[in-house]
């Protein structure tokens, strides 16, 4: 008869993965993907190195699961904060609130995400995670031009060059923030970039 795991070994094995995977994600907050050893890993989570190989085959798969399930919450805010009502000046001030407060809470992990390089596994993940963010703002402008709120455009490319700009304009000042900068004034100016180049009849006051 084939050995069957019991429930109670399939929660060790996966509180056990939960640990190092959370683990993980510590250090790459600390550190960036480039400090993140799979030796560091193990100690933070105190576990054997081996122990993280029975879980995730390679580094790079295990960060490529810290990329995904950190940037799988920064999308979530970023959404939840595009649900709610206003005019498309009040929507787009929310999301980029929403998405430049978040990464100025954890510069070192925000620089990490969005701009060091990084293995072909976690690029991978950094392109499916680009897309998106491009499509939620693909929708708000659809919704916004729906609306007569903004002139007729197509949205995919508008909302990628929005993905573009905002990261862009933090990449810098988390760079500093990560090395002890204080966080920077950008985020009114970027909102109103953003407003402009979509053609929002009024700008971020």
């Amino acid at each position: 008869m084939a050995y069957r795991r019991t429930t109670a070994v399939q929660e060790r094995i996966d509180a056990t993965r939960d640990r190092i995977l959370a683990a993980a994600h510590d250090v790459v907050a600390e550190r960036g993907f480039a400090g993140c050893s799979v030796a560091a890993v193990a100690e933070t989570a105190e576990v054997a190195t081996g122990s993280v190989y029975r879980h995730f085959p390679d580094k790079g798969a295990l960060l490529a699961e810290v990329f995904r399930t950190s940037t799988q919450r920064e999308v979530d805010a970023v959404a939840a904060a595009t649900q709610d009502g206003g005019t498309i000046e009040q929507r787009v001030t929310r999301v980029v609130d929403t998405f430049a407060s978040r990464a100025f809470r954890s510069p070192r992990l925000a620089y990490a995400l969005i701009a060091e390089p990084v293995d072909p596994q976690v690029e991978t993940q950094r392109l499916v995670y680009r897309a998106a963010y491009r499509d939620l703002f693909a929708a708000l402008i659809d919704d916004a031009v729906a609306a007569g709120d903004l002139p007729h455009q197509d949205a995919q490319v508008s909302a990628a060059g929005v993905v573009g700009a905002m990261a862009e304009a933090l990449v810098v000042p988390l760079h500093d923030g990560a090395n002890g900068g204080g966080e920077p004034h950008v985020v009114p100016a970027l909102t109103d970039f953003i407003l402009r180049s979509l053609g929002a009849l009024r700008a971020h006051p």
